[in-house]
């Protein structure tokens, strides 16, 4: 099924890299449809940063994708075609390394570190992080790409490379 242009925003799926700014988005993106935006992180880390085993995060997210509405963010391609396949929008903010390490750095400056449940940040940095950012692009984001074409055909699809662009593309769907 081809995506229409002009296809409703209900269920939006964020997708990028640490600091690409998923969850600032989320937040404009979800005050706009009216619903509570949802971070992967907090459904994946408990308090001590302790990981969900991976068929209960796949259970929860097949609830969670089950509603009207919603607007999700984070990455976790092993069960990112859950999301893709009831997303009417997809947003793959596929910015440069330096522009995510530099947000990873605003966000440890205004939020100190740790974990902030209710503004989406978890922020646990070490140099495997900071080299996950660093070849994002070259190792992860051609699976998301892949992921994408394979499970998100009927979807209004946004590949976004800049901060600026990301700014256009929320007032362009709110």
């Amino acid at each position: 099924m081809e995506p229409s242009p002009t296809q409703p925003l209900k269920r939006v799926a964020i997708i990028g890299c640490g600091g690409s700014g998923k969850t600032t988005i989320g937040r404009r993106l979800a005050a706009r449809i009216g619903t509570e935006i949802i971070h992967l992180d907090a459904v994946y880390y408990d308090d001590e940063w302790n990981k969900l085993p991976q068929d209960k995060f796949a259970q929860i997210q097949e609830e969670l994708v089950a509603a009207d509405s919603w607007v999700i963010d984070g990455n976790y391609a092993g069960t990112l075609p859950i999301r893709l396949r009831r997303a009417t929008h997809v947003i793959f903010l596929d910015l440069p390394a330096i522009t995510c390490l530099w947000g990873i750095a605003q966000r440890r400056w205004r939020y100190r570190g740790g974990q902030h449940k209710n503004d989406g940040v978890y922020d646990n940095i070490n140099w495997g992080f900071i080299r996950y950012i660093w070849g994002y692009r070259r190792e992860m984001a051609p699976r998301v790409r892949a992921l994408i074409a394979e499970h998100a055909g009927h979807a209004q699809v946004h590949i976004v490379r800049s901060r600026r662009a990301a700014n256009r593309l929320v007032e362009q769907l709110t």
